[in-house]
């Protein structure tokens, strides 16, 4: 039977039908090849993001604060720290439930931070590389490949979200807080992947595809702290409001639990999502909608050589975590100073200041958290200036350059330079803002620059050793390079869990956070900075000399 049949209305309603009931066709198998490319980072971040939740903040806090009144001490020095209310939020309650699970808010933003890798993995960089192309040349859907990876982040963070609520209703808390937890966790990494299926749209780029993702979380993490901050324990600014990490906190687990704020993010993740779909149907595979900026016709002169590529692809990176790095040391220092007298000194806080940053005075050890924070973020930037060579690689642009006269290593290390270095200009820069700030406010800058800078530079040794993990996977297992975003994801899990809980030291030893010297409340010591920089000298070298035998991807 021909169209001819039909009137003109029907016919292209019975024509948009068919489109896009084919667009879809292949998901099914689409998904079978993302989970098995992802069948041990997918499993690894949803049960770090979850399982500590009962068995270590919830038992952790029980154990450190058994008694109301403890609880209730606890949670007064936290609302009167605008510090730790920018960096956590509030707790509502003195319940073990709403206390246990107050540190472990953290956890929306860093499993938004898994949602948006998994569905940038598998949208725009498969399209950068070209394999979506030789995918949809064959009986795959135009949206199978999109629907494929949003199944996957959206899965992975209700399925983190479901283990998170069982964990806590496991630990002797009330199962409606244990469920409203858990589910305003997997709310959070939802509407960041239904952000960063958008983001994949835009941009020819996965690199600058999930700039434009980190970005969205960075200012969203940012309006709430900022709200927070200014709230205290007041009513929720309306910053928070603007905030997917703001709704999850409103969600108030253990502390009434307002289910219907869940509804925002359902809201935000259908109209993400529409609009992800929207934009994939105005572009061709490949493309992305944001024009890409034409080049001069001739080359500059600081492209002449391997460096000046690398600092052309490695530049605005740098630039924007120094100036977020920088801005967070502002923040610090501006409000720490006299912090000590508005929280008191009971022994409560002292144990908890103990706990943070290792040091009797509450303003050295707000520094020193505070700093370790900074490190964790310029941890992640170092590992996305590493991640530079294993882009270039897939892309097929370093076979161009290493079959040259540049050279493997010579390559390498100019990248390395920056993955490297970058940081050292990050964290100096945070430290002299964050100083400046901080000695202005005492009126004593000669008295308080030195000890911030060195709070910064100390975390150095850390971030480093996650360059060098990164290099000795790129090297020795190029397939699992982006597993260096799962050892950070669980070293920051650690280290949050160390914190709060008191959990065994070999656990803690094993991230490195924890061995940077307590400046500048304690007096420093070479020996665990030295020790750390020698296992990362020992596994840059391992993954350069793997990276020199292997063969190209």
């Amino acid at each position: 039977m021909t169209t001819a049949a039909f009137p003109a209305p029907a016919a292209h309603r019975a024509a948009r039908r068919y489109a896009a009931a084919s667009g879809f066709a292949g998901t099914g198998r689409m998904l079978r090849l993302a989970l098995r490319r992802d069948r041990i980072v997918l499993p690894a971040w949803v049960l770090l993001l979850s399982v500590p939740l009962g068995s270590a903040y919830v038992a952790g806090i029980d154990a450190v604060y058994p008694t109301e009144a403890d609880r209730a001490s606890f949670a007064d020095s936290i609302l009167a720290s605008p510090s730790q209310l920018a960096m956590y939020g509030p707790i509502y309650n003195t319940s073990i439930g709403a206390v246990g699970v107050w540190k472990a808010g953290m956890f929306f933003t860093l499993v938004a931070v898994a949602t948006i890798l998994t569905v940038i993995r598998h949208t725009r960089a498969e399209e950068e590389t070209g394999r979506s192309e030789l995918v949809a040349s064959t009986s795959v859907g135009r949206f199978a490949g999109l629907t494929a990876a949003l199944v996957l982040g959206l899965g992975g963070a209700l399925a983190t979200g479901l283990i998170g609520a069982a964990s806590l209703a496991a630990a002797d808390v009330p199962v409606d807080g244990s469920l409203a937890f858990g589910l305003a966790l997997a709310g959070s990494g939802m509407v960041f992947a239904a952000v960063a299926a958008v983001a994949a749209q835009l941009s020819t780029s996965a690199r600058v595809a999930r700039g434009i993702a980190f970005g969205v979380l960075g200012l969203t993490f940012s309006l709430r702290a900022v709200g927070d901050a200014q709230a205290g324990a007041g009513p929720a600014s309306p910053l928070t409001w603007l905030s997917p990490q703001g709704w999850s906190l409103q969600v108030r687990s253990f502390a009434g639990d307002r289910w219907w704020v869940l509804l925002l993010h359902l809201a935000a993740v259908l109209v993400c999502v529409g609009v992800a779909y929207l934009l994939l149907m105005r572009r061709d595979v490949g493309a992305g909608l944001l024009a890409e900026r034409l080049g001069p016709p001739a080359a500059n002169a600081g492209l002449s050589g391997p460096m000046g590529l690398a600092w052309r692809l490695q530049r605005g990176t740098l630039l924007a975590w120094t100036i977020g790095l920088g801005v967070y040391a502002l923040l610090i220092g501006s409000v720490v100073h006299g912090i000590g007298d508005e929280l008191g000194s009971s022994e409560t806080i002292r144990e908890l200041i103990t706990r943070m940053g290792g040091s009797d005075s509450l303003e050295d050890s707000m520094i020193t958290y505070a700093f370790t924070m900074l490190g964790v973020a310029g941890s992640a930037y170092a590992i996305s200036a590493t991640l530079r060579m294993f882009g270039e690689e897939n892309s097929g642009h370093a076979e161009t350059v290493v079959t040259g006269a540049i050279g493997r290593t010579r390559w390498a290390l100019t990248h390395l330079l920056f993955a490297l270095g970058g940081p050292v200009v990050a964290m100096l820069t945070a430290g002299l803002l964050g100083g400046l700030v901080y000695g202005i406010a005492a009126d004593d800058i000669g008295g308080k620059l030195p000890g911030v800078l060195a709070a910064a530079l100390v975390q150095l040794p850390a971030i480093w050793l996650f360059v060098a993990i990164t290099v000795a996977l790129f090297g020795l297992a190029p397939r699992w390079t982006p597993l260096a975003w799962g050892v950070l994801t669980a070293a920051i899990a650690v280290f949050l869990l160390g914190s709060v809980s008191g959990s065994p030291q070999w656990l803690r030893n094993l991230e490195p956070f924890s061995h940077a010297p307590k400046v500048p409340g304690s007096e420093f010591t070479a020996t665990p900075v030295l020790v750390v920089t020698g296992v990362a000298a020992v596994l840059l070298a391992v993954g350069l000399v793997g990276w020199r035998g292997r063969d190209l991807r």
